[in-house]
């Protein structure tokens, strides 16, 4: 099993990469879908409510995510100690899940490469090296964009400009390029059309699997 994982700042254009990988053949591994599913737990459902109060919840009990992130991303102390918590609360089950994922995974190829013969899997993980699994990658694909069409995509996200100021700190947060082995690094440049993001993605694959 090959495990290649995406890194870049909200909005560059990894799920595009990712998208582009699964369409090889990938396995893609996204963690917020992971994350969403996490905050389907009744466990989990309950400690939120309880933290933040049962308007957190919709009419069927389901955590509503934009009342949750109101709570955690801003500029206050309050902010910040609620977003600990609830990272806390989900991270360790989200990396669990994906750990049960690739051990799954890894146990029906039977650890087999080159990747032809076995499953490559893409890492979708916002904050990947930051959460410490650089490591675990064989290769590392860096999305780059330009800051103008990266600022168009999150201004399509409507996050208020205090979510975004928080979202972005915690990227800046314990990331530096140094950070990464360059014999694992490649790039993709994510700021154009589609053709010119697959383009990339495709030669980074011929180099993988070739």
């Amino acid at each position: 099993m090959i495990i290649i994982g995406l890194i870049g700042r909200i909005g560059a254009g990894k799920s595009t990469v990712a998208a582009r990988l699964a369409a090889h053949g990938c396995h893609v591994i996204d963690a917020d879908r992971i994350a969403h599913e996490v905050l389907e737990e009744p466990d989990v459902i309950r400690q939120i409510a309880d933290r933040f109060g049962a308007d957190v919840l919709d009419a069927d009990g389901r955590i509503r995510r934009r009342a949750v992130a109101d709570r955690v991303f801003g500029p206050t102390p309050d902010h910040a100690r609620a977003l600990e918590w609830l990272e806390s609360l989900v991270h360790p089950r989200v990396r669990s899940r994906i750990n049960a994922e690739m051990v799954a995974l890894d146990a029906r190829d039977g650890g087999r490469i080159p990747p032809e013969r076995g499953t490559v899997v893409v890492l979708d993980v916002p904050l990947l090296v930051q959460a410490g699994w650089g490591d675990r990658c064989d290769r590392l694909i860096v999305v780059n964009c330009s800051e103008e069409v990266r600022r168009q995509r999150l201004a399509a996200r409507h996050w208020n400009p205090a979510q975004q100021e928080a979202r972005e700190a915690a990227w800046d947060r314990k990331y530096s390029a140094a950070m990464l082995p360059s014999e694992k690094l490649s790039s993709v440049d994510a700021s154009g059309d589609l053709a010119y993001t697959h383009s990339q993605v495709d030669l980074i694959w011929s180099g993988l699997s070739g």
